[in-house]
């Protein structure tokens, strides 16, 4: 049987390994607790020294670090760029000066390492200021604030250390946009790409849209409000300018390329790029797809993508259910009730999953290992279905100190009251 390598430990890899699982033999490198009890084979061994027809590179970090490429040079089928084009997010500031070069429409920004020239550019902006790392954070380095001196402060926080290390050592700085956000998860096969079902993600902790950013608090496919026009335009105006760029710079691009797009009323504007499938985004994306992933994803690493991808008509909505504590200091230990020996729910209700980010055993019981430690997914015929089913399910699963949006892809839900 077709065998593949899904690289990664979180709900994203565990959605992964669910979907491929349908046409392949998976193992996940090195997997959960959780994504073992659901059936999975996991291993500890280095993703190089694990024989399989496929590799699908999960996280950033190893992106980043260039696992691709020696992968690449054994003769593997790679999903996911090498250390080059991983830049796109390994770097904000590469990632802007490109756009820039690609004529993609942004937000006005700066980058910078002087925290006196950096509040000079603040002052300019005046409204809303958007400040970000300029290297990973796992999706936590971003401040949006219209209080000009908390931006300031956060800047100089960033810049001598203290809030991300060296990845904050420079920043970028950016305009804040008025609209609705938009993830748009895009297959690359270093010429052709191809649009995945758009998706919109909760980066906010506290219902509508407070509190501090974080990885995700949940996700909804298809995205209300975007059709298939806006799709299409985004791919025209952001996605084509950035795969021809990469091309012109001597970067083959095969992975997917995740454009988080503002829907502002002069058009979309790109946010910014990873270089990955989202999360929480795939995990209402990817059940949905029609076509078979295994085939599907080994076009991508073989540069032979043809067809846009179907997807079926039923929505999907995710809830993340976080550890008391994230985003800035995850408590972990934390007893998980409503979960089966197999870590979903019990009688494993149709149309529901459940995707472990961050758990694992204690005594045969799951417990939370980190900050977003369950990712609850559900379908429905409408939005409104898939909602009420996927906070439903989030009912049933319990631990001290929860955090879980009452709002996801809509207005607060009564079970969480």
């Amino acid at each position: 049987m077709r065998r593949v390598c899904v690289v990664g430990a979180g709900a994203r890899e565990h959605a992964l390994a669910h979907v491929l699982a349908r046409t392949a033999q998976v193992v996940v490198a090195p997997g959960s607790d959780g994504i073992a009890a659901d059936g999975f084979e996991v291993t500890d061994s280095s993703p190089l020294d694990v024989v399989a027809d496929l590799f699908v590179i999960g996280p950033e970090q190893p992106l980043v670090e260039g696992l691709a490429d020696p992968l690449r040079a054994s003769g593997s089928l790679v999903v996911g760029p090498g250390a080059d084009g991983a830049r796109l997010e390994g770097s904000k500031t590469f990632m802007k000066a490109l756009l820039v070069d690609a004529g993609v429409p942004t937000a006005r920004h700066g980058t910078f390492d002087d925290a006196a020239l950096a509040a000079e550019f603040i002052r300019a902006l005046a409204g809303t200021v958007v400040v970000k790392t300029d290297g990973l954070a796992a999706g936590k380095g971003v401040l949006v604030t219209d209080d000009l001196d908390e931006a300031i402060a956060d800047v100089r926080a960033k810049l001598d250390g203290t809030s991300f290390g060296d990845a904050g050592r420079r920043v970028v700085i950016e305009e804040g946009l008025v609209g609705d956000e938009c993830s748009l998860l895009v297959l690359v096969d270093g010429t052709t790409a191809v649009a995945l079902a758009a998706a919109r993600d909760y980066k906010r902790l506290g219902d509508g849209d407070r509190g501090p950013n974080t990885g995700g608090m949940g996700a909804v496919s298809p995205a209300p409000g975007v059709d298939s026009s806006v799709v299409e335009r985004i791919m025209r105006e952001a996605v084509a300018p950035t795969v021809d760029e990469l091309r012109r710079r001597g970067i083959e691009y095969r992975g997917v390329l995740y454009a988080g797009v503002m829907l502002t009323a002069d058009g979309p504007l790109l946010l910014e790029y990873n270089v990955r499938f989202g999360d929480p985004e795939a995990q209402v994306v990817l059940p949905r797809l029609v076509d078979d992933p295994y085939d599907l994803l080994c076009d991508v690493a073989a540069g032979t993508l043809g067809s846009t991808p179907t997807f079926v008509r039923d929505a999907a909505v995710t809830i993340v259910l976080a550890s008391p504590g994230y985003p800035e200091a995850p408590r972990v230990g934390q007893v998980i009730t409503g979960l089966g020996g197999d870590g979903q729910l019990e009688g494993r209700p149709d149309g529901v999953h459940v995707y472990h980010g961050a758990t694992r055993r204690d005594a045969g019981r799951f417990v939370t290992a980190g900050g977003r430690a369950l990712s609850v997914t559900a379908f429905g015929s409408t939005v409104s279905d898939a909602r009420a089913r996927a906070y439903d399910a989030v009912g049933a699963i319990r631990f001290d100190g929860r955090q879980v949006r009452s709002d996801i892809a809509g207005v607060p839900a009564g079970v969480l009251s």
